[in-house]
């Protein structure tokens, strides 16, 4: 990791499993002070622990944040300030998918989907550009981890509102580095867009039987590709903005 970069406070939103996990454990290994949030922050509390103990460079702080909740968005990062000063770099990891389609989903699936996926990474957004700003820091980095689904509707329905949420990422990716430049700010984003990858959200989405089946009969990729691609746009330097990344398991038709 840059030398410039270890220290920084990162904030991994969808903290507890999967990818999230995955980037707090590399974070801290690399050196960063590292906020993870969930609604569930036990997995989190278990993994800094681990880290301890291993003697990574970095720390891990866990804070419980429900990113449908604005105001327990702003706690956290009213939390983060007091403690560490503010946000250097805000990956905005955490979504989900409820198998809904347009034509007879509950509507309740829809709202989460979006409340989650869009609304909650657009807030998380708007307070760690504040945050930087607030203190000056003209290199820090938001990464939104959007989906190949942001960029193209899939031939299943189940998966047409996700799709929906992820495209609105990627708009609001877009909308983000045009104010950036407006006001003349050197902070970077960045899109992540991954296919499948072999996480609990294929399971949390569509079941146990159906994940099994998903993974059993298509490529997909692990949370650690994920990884490897957010630390490469971090490394990246200070004059070079990594805008988009798609990535597919080799063998995607």
């Amino acid at each position: 990791m840059s030398d410039r970069l270890v220290g920084r406070v990162a904030l991994v939103t969808g903290a507890s499993v999967g990818v999230g996990a995955a980037l707090v454990k590399r974070f801290a290994q690399l050196g960063l002070k590292v906020v993870g949030c969930a609604r569930n922050i036990d997995t989190i509390k278990t993994l800094g622990d681990e880290l301890q103990k291993s003697k990574a460079s970095g720390s891990v702080h866990a804070i419980k944040c429900d990113v449908t909740q604005e105001e327990e968005i702003l706690s956290m990062f009213k939390e983060i300030k007091e403690k560490y000063g503010g946000v250097d770099v805000c990956v905005n990891n955490a979504g989900l998918l409820h198998a809904a389609t347009i034509l007879d989903g509950k509507t309740e699936a829809w709202k989460n989907m979006f409340d989650v996926n869009v609304l909650g990474l657009s807030i998380c957004t708007r307070e760690a550009v504040k945050s930087m700003r607030e203190r000056n820091v003209d290199d820090g980095h938001i990464i939104h981890i959007n989906s190949t689904l942001g960029h193209m509707v899939p031939d299943y329905s189940t998966a047409h509102v996700y799709s929906a949420s992820k495209y609105a990422v990627t708009a609001l990716t877009e909308g983000l580095r045009q104010e950036l430049r407006e006001i003349k700010s050197h902070i970077r984003v960045t899109s992540i867009s991954p296919g499948i990858i072999k996480t609990e959200f294929v399971y949390r989405a569509f079941g146990q039987d159906v994940g099994q089946a998903t993974f059993d009969t298509m490529p997909y990729l692990q949370a650690d590709d994920i990884v490897d691609a957010v630390v490469y746009v971090l490394q990246a330097p200070p004059h070079v903005q990594v805008h988009d990344i798609l990535i597919h398991p080799i063998e995607k038709v």
